[in-house]
């Protein structure tokens, strides 16, 4: 790890004046620390945002609720409310990594951090997403990668608050340029899909304030199947969300993890749900749609399946069949 200065930042217009040079925002700086001991990233200065006012408060009113980038995922984990108006959102923190790690991960933290891919994580592999030439994934070790993709990279967003908060159609709020910008989770991570050296849309000095979760679909469900039961990636993971009325889903939504560079949607899924009772024939015709598209690759062919039947379980999941 190189040397760096270290400085404590009071305000959104401080933080965005100190990592204007060569210098990073610093959270709960799970990933950040890993980066720079692997040589991945470095910095002049780590600018320290656990004490910008506001950014640490959860709130609600009648539309939507905020959730600011601050807040830990065990604070949303540990969230009675947040369990009974978005309990997919609650599953979804319990399942990120440890207890410890929880306590200090953030949700601004989630959504940003970089790729898994080891390949990446290889401080002396050169590859693509580090201004290589190769995605040494795709005719290597690909097991843990994507299943759709829009540029030569293929490693997949791996946040399972970023699956939750896409089907839940919420918006991250994002400083940028000493302006706020709304991003749709979508728009958060296009940039990824398009640009192999992205991670996501966050430009240097970005900075991620809050997300607003509105309050229209009553009903969320998420799960994931890992390699181990506790403290590890989701091989695959699924969120849906919708209102239920008449017994008729409404505006539903579902979003796909750790198989696409963003929270993979399909928009024909969602218009095919929409007005539907939940049975088992109409949420595989769901999960058929959804997955019309894969090309797997010789070592994760097993992710469509593994998607298929989580993508079923998770939607039933609505209506308590599963």
């Amino acid at each position: 790890m190189k040397a760096f200065q270290y400085a404590t930042a009071h305000s959104t217009d401080s933080a965005r004046e100190l990592v204007a040079g060569n210098g990073l925002y610093l959270a709960g700086g799970n990933d950040l620390f890993g980066l720079l001991k692997e040589y991945l990233v470095g910095a002049d200065l780590l600018v320290n945002i656990k004490s910008l006012p506001g950014l640490n408060k959860v709130e609600h009113g009648k539309t939507f609720w905020t959730i600011g980038s601050l807040v830990t995922v065990a604070e949303i984990e540990d969230h009675a409310e947040i369990k009974k108006v978005f309990p997919g959102l609650h599953d979804a923190a319990a399942e990120i990594a440890s207890q410890q790690i929880r306590n200090v991960a953030t949700v601004g933290g989630n959504l940003a951090q970089h790729s898994r891919c080891w390949y990446f994580r290889h401080r002396d592999t050169q590859c693509l997403k580090k201004h290589g030439d190769l995605c040494y994934a795709r005719d290597g070790e690909n097991r843990y990668h994507s299943l759709f993709t829009g540029n030569s990279c293929i490693s997949p967003v791996v946040s399972s608050l970023a699956t939750t908060f896409a089907a839940l159609d919420a918006t991250a709020i994002v400083l940028r340029d000493g302006q706020e910008t709304r991003m749709s989770m979508a728009e958060l991570y296009h940039g990824a899909w398009e640009n192999p050296l992205a991670h996501n849309s966050l430009d240097k000095g970005d900075l991620i304030l809050r997300v607003e979760i509105p309050t229209t679909r009553t009903r969320s469900a998420y799960l994931q199947v890992s390699d181990k039961h506790a403290f590890d990636w989701a091989l695959v993971s699924c969120a849906a969300a919708a209102a239920v009325v008449d017994g008729k889903l409404k505006s539903p939504r579902v979003a796909l993890g750790s198989i696409s560079p963003v929270p993979h949607q399909v928009e024909a899924a969602n218009s095919f749900l929409d007005g539907k009772v939940l049975d088992d024939a109409t949420a595989t015709q769901a999960a058929d749609l959804i997955l019309k598209d894969a090309k797997p690759l010789e070592h994760n062919a097993y992710k469509v399946p593994m998607a298929h039947a989580i993508i079923r379980r998770t939607l039933l999941k609505l209506k308590g069949d599963a």
